[in-house]
């Protein structure tokens, strides 16, 4: 018998809390809900509201923290709201009572919230807030220290679909070739003998092995992982994901590289260096033909389902079959957009250009606190250098001949070289926080 997935109460990962800033509010999206993230001056946890100010509507996502309460103000007109979301000042009020008598009235709806495995998780239904103390939140086994496991954490907004997201990563046979160069290389793909192990409302598993023995979990809705083993010494690495619906044709992902050997990497590498060197590069990989697959299966869906739609006949689609068969039986095919007030397209528009698809600044920089602060120094080191160069040769062109001749040549050779930091910073590094265009043809 069905049974229908309400894919409002369950627990998301919205960010990593240490991208989090909190001394200002944040906005984000989730099933069609604008949110905004923001943290109580006096306390240790984020809380998680509404973007909606009862007022008038305005986003809270564009307020602030004031700094004698601690609340979170409106800035547009100044209603202030504490951690349980209870209006606490209206600075028009005539009388306090005007406050005092409305509580209920004119608080912020608040979302249950918890931080566990250095994510900020939500439920996101506040109607059944007992449920969420009851439901345990989608926990990884490989997030575990104390069993010797180090991760690293990411997050990136998609141009893409929650299912597609899902459909994405449940796939192996996709990396050799959408990812050569990165992590793949197209002469080596074979064929992936994935088995299923169970298939169920709550979880999908499927294994293989080969040269390693590979694990894939599916837990409804967002924990999708990998875990992977390297010979019989005990050694594991993992991907662990969280695919976050945000609205249609949109998607956000939340990934945790696990390992539980050579601890030490996580220090000596720096997180930024990771996600522009590789993990920006794995997503611009398959996003611009995940954006434009998924408009094409929307298309044939109109008088086909995706059984007919798709060919999948190797071993090596199986776990897209088994989420597909999921998905239909068990939310009908769709995700519950109308009940958010959103009505979805039968075709979602293509009109967006490569550079707007392939966003680095817009869909990770600006979520990303490493790539922020490494961004501003990449910026701050380029005034550096050009004033230093200005400065060497502005120096040795008016130095005496007796002296141009000992330190002329060291100062221009100094400016030469400030010139080709500059550059390397300017061309090469600041554009990876931004926009890089991902052509296939042009991996070698």
């Amino acid at each position: 018998m069905r049974t229908e997935f309400n894919f409002f109460q369950n627990w998301y990962p919205l960010s990593p809390v240490e991208d989090l800033n909190p001394e200002q509010p944040t906005p984000v999206k989730l099933l069609g809900i604008n949110l905004v993230i923001w943290k109580p001056k006096n306390s240790p946890n984020y809380q998680v509201f509404l973007d909606e100010c009862p007022h008038r509507l305005a986003p809270l996502s564009e307020g602030r923290v004031d700094e004698k309460t601690g609340n979170l103000m409106c800035s547009y007109h100044g209603w202030e709201f504490d951690e349980n979301g209870i209006c606490t000042s209206i600075p028009q009020a005539e009388k306090p009572e005007i406050v005092s008598k409305n509580k209920d009235n004119f608080c912020v709806r608040t979302f249950p919230t918890q931080e566990v495995n250095d994510l900020l998780w939500v439920w996101a239904d506040p109607n059944s807030t007992e449920q969420a103390a009851n439901t345990p939140l989608p926990l990884s086994p490989q997030i575990d220290a104390s069993k010797g496991f180090v991760w690293s954490s990411y997050v990136r907004d998609l141009e893409y679909d929650w299912q597609t997201l899902v459909e994405n990563i449940a796939d192996p046979s996709h990396v050799p070739f959408a990812h050569h160069g990165v992590q793949g290389n197209r002469e080596k793909g074979k064929p992936i003998p994935l088995k299923t192990i169970r298939s169920q409302a709550d979880i999908i598993e499927a294994k293989y092995e080969g040269f390693l023995k590979t694990k894939i979990t599916f837990e409804p809705p967002c924990r999708l992982e990998y875990e992977i083993e390297f010979g019989t010494d005990g050694k594991q690495v993992g991907l662990v994901t969280y695919c976050v619906p945000v609205s249609p044709g949109q998607s956000r992902i939340v990934a945790l590289f696990t390992r539980n050997f050579a601890q030490r990497l996580n220090k000596i590498i720096p997180r930024w260096w990771e996600h522009v060197k590789t993990r920006n590069l794995v997503l611009d990989g398959d996003m611009i033909f995940l954006h434009q697959q998924e408009r094409f299966l929307q298309q044939k869906q109109k008088t086909q389902s995706w059984k007919t739609a798709y060919k999948l006949p190797t071993e090596a689609d199986r776990l897209v079959i088994e989420f597909r068969k999921w998905f239909d039986q068990y939310s009908g095919g769709k995700l519950p957009w109308e009940q958010v007030g959103i009505s979805q397209p039968d075709v979602l528009p293509t009109n967006k250009t490569r550079r707007e698809i392939l966003d680095r600044y817009q869909q990770h920089t600006q979520h990303c606190s490493s790539c922020r602060r490494a961004l501003k120094a990449v910026q701050r080191w380029q005034i550096g250098l050009l004033v230093l160069s200005a400065i060497a040769i502005s120096t040795a062109a008016i130095l005496p001949d007796f002296w141009r001749l000992r330190v002329g040549l060291p100062l221009v050779i100094t400016a030469l070289i400030g010139l080709g930091i500059y550059a390397l910073l300017k061309f090469w590094l600041e554009p990876k926080f931004y926009f890089v265009d991902y052509v296939h043809a042009e991996k070698k």
